[in-house]
């Protein structure tokens, strides 16, 4: 089976139901793991975000999404010399990968016109099941059942580490530093799972724009820093718009010094398997005592003077 994937999340499940050498084609945000470099890339952005700020991508996506251009280019002459048997797109986002409505013609124009597969997981449940529809149609039923089911055995573990605790503490999750975002879809049940409520989102809703006034009412005992897509260092070179905000000081996740940094490009932003190790690191961060008081390597905690506006 020649299989083509454009959701980094859905290529993590296929190289690890041990199909990776089907892949014929990849995303340029494909890039776990690391061996999926060797793979054909056949949509590139039209944004080249790594030297933009977060109000700078903002800007820029909003004004391609307002022209009702799309966000990424498909490269369709390589994809239809390939032959894909099967395509994987998702439908959750315009602004995280490709469209099944820009993949239509690439459909149409192959004979046979290959399966398209379409993801839309908002909750974390949905992409467990995910896991096991990739599996089922890549021909690793087998293999899909069990790695969701080895997935849902670390997640029963959290809970029942956490679930003795007599405290839930109020989170509160940041998908974008400027504008503020809340983080919503699948990350409010990560919270739950790893032992927290969060106090900005409900689960399985689309993260959206807050002012600051909304942040400060939900007074926060946690914050946990997560833009979308972007890895720790990337999210310190712009804490600034956080820290030098007037209301910084006054949440209580601030003065309590329980401000997190996470790797959302890994753990976070991508629906795959890898989100059950953001649950894994939530919990040791809201429940320290159940984990040694240990955080995970890829976690900073925010360090006393960088809380302090300059």
């Amino acid at each position: 089976m020649r299989i083509c994937s454009l959701v980094p999340g859905a290529t993590e499940v296929v190289a690890a139901l041990g199909c990776q050498d089907n892949l014929i084609g990849i995303s340029h945000e494909c890039d776990f793991p690391p061996s999926l470099a060797q793979i054909p890339v056949m949509v590139r952005p039209r944004i080249e975000s790594h030297h933009l700020s977060s109000a700078e991508i903002d800007q820029q996506v909003g004004a391609l999404l307002a022209a009702e251009a799309g966000l990424y280019e498909l490269d369709e002459t390589r994809l239809l010399a390939k032959g894909p048997d099967l395509i994987i797109a998702q439908a959750l986002c315009d602004v995280c990968a490709i469209t099944p409505s820009q993949l239509e013609r690439v459909v149409h124009a192959l004979s046979p016109p290959p399966r398209l597969l379409t993801l839309s997981p908002g909750r974390l449940d949905d992409i467990l099941l995910d896991i096991e529809t990739i599996g089922t149609a890549i021909g690793r039923e087998e293999a899909g059942t069990q790695l969701s089911a080895v997935l849902r055995s670390r997640l029963d573990t959290v809970r029942a580490t956490v679930g003795a605790q007599a405290t839930r503490p109020r989170v509160a999750c940041i998908e974008w530093l400027s504008p503020l975002y809340t983080a919503g879809h699948w990350v409010p049940d990560m919270v739950a799972a790893a032992g927290g409520i969060d106090v900005l989102a409900q689960a399985g809703t689309a993260s959206r724009k807050m002012d600051w006034d909304t942040l400060t009412a939900s007074e926060p005992e946690v914050i946990v820093l997560m833009p979308c897509g972007f890895t720790v260092p990337r999210t310190k070179a712009e804490l600034a718009s956080m820290t030098a905000h007037p209301q910084w000081q006054h949440l209580p996740a601030v003065q309590r010094g329980e401000v997190y940094l996470v790797d959302a490009l890994s753990y976070f932003s991508r629906p795959g398997p890898r989100l059950i190790d953001g649950v894994e690191q939530l919990a040791a961060m809201l429940h320290p005592a159940s984990y040694g008081r240990r955080l995970p390597a890829s976690v900073e905690r925010l360090e006393a003077q960088a809380t302090h506006s300059h």
